[in-house]
């Protein structure tokens, strides 16, 4: 039955493929050019914008595919990979009775009990969900509704979703095998990716607790305010949060209007989403101007929290060093941090990696300042590490894709917005914060928790081993004295431990 419903379903997908003529681009992943040609460059993003198409008639499961590709240049190519991005969850409403039941039936109330006012028309409808506008009586009496914004899953799409991702996890596999040069590339990974994506987008609990998270990280900063969830009214097919009173920041003419300057929005929003990334680890993935609100004070408002990025401490600090060497100029340092990072192999060449870094980064330094895009930057990186066979880093790319599309926001809102002197505060203070004698404990105790947890596995290979060893060696006066061993061990596994426990009470 699974092999019949995926047969169907790859007919219907050749079908849609050939309609559109995107046949060309799906066939061409993996094929990635360095350098193209202008020519190659045009056809490339022809293909690209054939092949979105084809993707939005496909449905939900596929725009997200889409939007994956969207961040593996590595894959599918710089220019595909433009023309992907655009892909967005717009799609037709459904009949506002069925978003109706769905709050019924999650919160256990009727919709005129759980809210005062609630609009039948959405004013959003993607590919996972739509949005309706509501109101809640408040508590004392006379005082004015609050107004909240509703989201909604659409009816069916956890089966859907299901369907198509076990079909796109059994080609991934499938191509793996069929071109193994194309595993470097980790397919599986982006199926992967995909799948936990959606998991979190299909439980709007999880999107709730996203935007809690990212509140309370900015609780204390006056550039940035998160809604505030409402979690009375929010189940997992049900979101309910606080409506954005403001401006979208693509409304050139009403912040105008309002007295906002344009240019500092600009520096706030380049400023916030670095704090996210490197102080916090926990971004916002989705900047599109659609997201992203101002109020009259000129407070910046997110809004849709599906889909989140997370970076490790290592990944952070390796981040700001690298973008910290390339400004400065220092190309052995950007190579050193690749290495010590462990994105590039050992048995590669620093010192070509450093001369390739140098290619980047001197046309870089010989344009003005406010020039530079670190999106771009970290584009231009992940391609030339291809030729150092440096594995693809999900987070990385999910990280540089946002990041474009941050500072394509930024610079939209003002043509002189300097992003290095509006990130390097940012940059060094981050740095230093992570230098200071508390974040080398914190760092050190990481280090000792991950050392325990392996503790046992590691016991567990040193007593076969030396069980293989006493096999080997009859005469008792030939053995070493693991009783004493043992005893040392414990000994030493006790001062970690120990020392591990008064840093945790210390910090």
């Amino acid at each position: 039955m699974r092999i019949f419903r995926h047969s169907l379903r790859l007919m219907q997908i050749a079908v849609t493929l050939l309609r559109h003529r995107a046949l060309g681009a799906v066939a061409s992943f993996g094929g990635v050019l360095i350098r193209p040609s202008p020519a190659e460059s045009r056809r490339a993003r022809e293909r690209g914008i054939r092949l979105a198409r084809a993707l939005q008639d496909l449905g939900p499961s596929f725009i997200k595919l889409g939007q994956a590709m969207s961040v593996r240049p590595d894959l599918v190519g710089r220019e595909m990979a433009e023309a992907l991005s655009g892909l967005r969850d717009r799609l037709p409403p459904f009949d506002a009775a069925r978003a109706r039941a769905t709050i019924e039936a999650e919160l256990g109330a009727p919709v005129d009990e759980l809210f005062c006012e609630f609009d039948e028309r959405p004013v959003a409808a993607a590919s996972i969900a739509q949005v309706h506008f509501a109101a809640i009586a408040a508590a004392e009496e006379g005082a004015a509704p609050r107004r909240v914004a509703v989201k909604v899953l659409r009816p069916g799409i956890e089966e859907a979703f299901a369907r198509d991702l076990d079909l796109f996890m059994a080609l991934a596999r499938l191509l793996e095998w069929l071109r193994p040069s194309i595993r470097r590339l980790r397919p599986v990974d982006v199926v992967k990716t995909i799948r936990d994506a959606v998991t979190i987008e299909m439980d709007l609990r999880l999107e709730a607790a996203a935007a809690s998270e990212l509140a309370e990280n900015f609780r204390d900063d006056p550039d940035y305010r998160v809604p505030a969830v409402d979690w009375a009214r929010t189940a997992q097919r049900v979101l309910t949060i606080e409506r954005v009173e403001g401006y979208n920041i693509g409304d050139h003419a009403a912040l105008d209007a309002a007295g906002l300057d344009r240019d500092e929005l600009a520096e706030k929003l380049i400023r916030v989403f670095l704090k996210q990334a490197l102080r916090d680890g926990f971004f916002h993935a989705d900047l599109h101007q659609g997201n992203l609100f101002v109020d009259a004070d000129g407070v910046l408002v997110p809004v849709d929290f599906g889909i989140m990025g997370r970076l490790d401490l290592d990944t952070r600090r390796y981040m700001a060093l690298m973008l910290l060497g390339f400004i400065e100029g220092d190309y052995r340092k950007v190579a050193d941090v690749h290495f010590e990072a462990g994105y590039v192999p050992p048995d590669q060449s620093r010192e070509l990696f450093a001369q390739a870094c140098r290619a980047i980064g001197e046309p870089i330094l010989g344009k003005p300042v406010k020039d530079i895009s670190f999106g771009r930057l970290l584009a231009q990186l992940f391609r030339t590490t291809e030729t150092f066979n440096m594995q693809t880093q999900p987070q990385l790319l999910l990280l540089q894709k946002t990041m474009v599309t941050a500072e394509g926001v930024a610079r939209d809102l003002s043509e002189d917005i300097n992003f290095w002197e509006a990130s390097r505060p940012v940059i060094e203070d981050w740095l230093l914060e992570l230098s200071s004698p508390r974040a080398q404990a914190e760092l050190a105790l990481r280090e000792g928790r991950r050392l325990l947890r392996e503790m046992p596995a590691l016991a567990g290979k040193i007593d076969r081993i030396a069980d293989l060893w006493l096999r080997e060696h009859e005469n008792p006066s030939d053995r070493p004295d693991w009783e004493g061993f043992w005893r040392g061990a414990a000994l030493t596994g006790g001062a970690v431990i120990a020392v591990l426990l008064l840093l945790d009470l210390l910090l």
